[in-house]
């Protein structure tokens, strides 16, 4: 019994009593909303980890500066300049131990309809206990036996997850959009300086959506050959001109008021980011020039051996992924 008390007491002291200890000079919140923030953050840092380790840039740094770091590599066996640990196959090692933390938590949850269960006083809880699980599940991904048929299973997954991820994030911005102009919209009923900046924001919003086409057209094709990069481009360009139509068309606005333009603009500018990342993904093309070398072609002067359009991808990815889970 005595194990048994003192186990609790320190359970506590890596649960709410300690948060309560550490943050009373903060705002109160509800529970249910620090939860929330807190399994946010988990998810953020996780993911800022794994956009390290997408990084080039980063693993040469650590190669350049990085004392012994070949001695390192070898000792933790993950290769002689620890490719195991930088790369696409360690993103999906450690996401398939984040969506196994979380995926446990939600079949701990089930059916749980008050905060004053026990399951609920653990969901609501016990955060540094939870950290190290996480990074338990997140280690552990890396000693999965035969990695090349996991891989090769976990990018069906990831693409099925990818998808469905894109929708929510489309769901979510589509209702962030709609709230933003219905609150501007009636702002404008008492001072008309709300519409001024409705039109503004609309206008740049297009204005990027538009620059973006032109870049992408600029950098990602050439007057022969490119036919994938024109297609994708020339399609996306097209279905956004045709969201913005349905956005102002009479049957729409009849049915909601308080559509228009802003969201079509905000649709706009995510579908050029998507389209952007796909373009950077591409596997480059290659020709045989006037001297019968290997040229590559359909990609941007700028970012040939240099990443760049893929780190600017990544960048933007990250901002947009953390933008809807701090809305959410």
């Amino acid at each position: 019994l005595v194990v048994f008390c003192l186990t609790f007491q320190l359970a506590c002291c890596c649960g709410t009593a300690a948060c309560s200890l550490c943050c009373k000079c903060c705002p109160k919140i509800k529970q249910s909303t620090s939860t929330r923030f807190m399994y946010a953050l988990y998810f953020i840092l996780v993911t800022i980890i794994c956009c390290v380790m997408m990084s080039t840039t980063v693993a040469n740094e650590m190669k350049t500066h990085i004392p012994f770091y070949k001695q390192m590599c070898k000792g933790i066996q993950a290769g002689e300049m620890c490719e195991k640990l930088v790369g696409y196959s360690a993103v999906y090692k450690v996401c398939f131990g984040m969506a196994c933390f979380f995926f446990l938590f939600f079949l701990f949850t089930i059916k749980i309809n008050n905060s004053k269960s026990c399951r609920a006083y653990i969901h609501n809880g016990f955060w540094l206990i939870k950290l190290i699980v996480l990074a338990a599940m997140c280690s552990g991904a890396f000693f999965i036996p035969d990695q090349d048929t996991f891989l090769n299973a976990w990018r069906y997954v990831g693409a099925t997850g990818g998808f469905l991820f894109i929708a929510i994030q489309l769901i979510l911005l589509v209702e962030f959009a709609h709230k933003w102009n219905k609150n501007w919209t009636a702002g404008a009923n008492h001072k008309q300086v709300w519409n001024g900046l409705l039109a503004l924001v609309t206008l740049i919003l297009y204005s990027i959506a538009v620059a973006a086409l032109v870049l992408m057209a600029l950098f990602y094709t050439r007057s022969e050959g490119c036919t994938y990069n024109k297609v994708l481009i020339g399609v996306n360009g097209g279905l956004c001109l045709f969201v913005s139509l349905v956005a102002i068309s009479p049957c729409v606005q009849n049915r909601q008021p308080h559509s228009g333009l802003l969201q079509s603009g905000v649709i706009s500018c995510y579908v050029m980011y998507l389209t952007f990342s796909a373009l950077s993904s591409k596997p480059p093309e290659t020709i045989l020039d006037a001297n019968n070398r290997n040229i590559t072609i359909c990609v941007p002067e700028f970012s040939q051996g240099l990443h760049r359009d893929e780190n600017l991808v990544t960048g933007l990815g990250t901002t947009i992924l953390f933008g809807c889970i701090l809305y959410s």
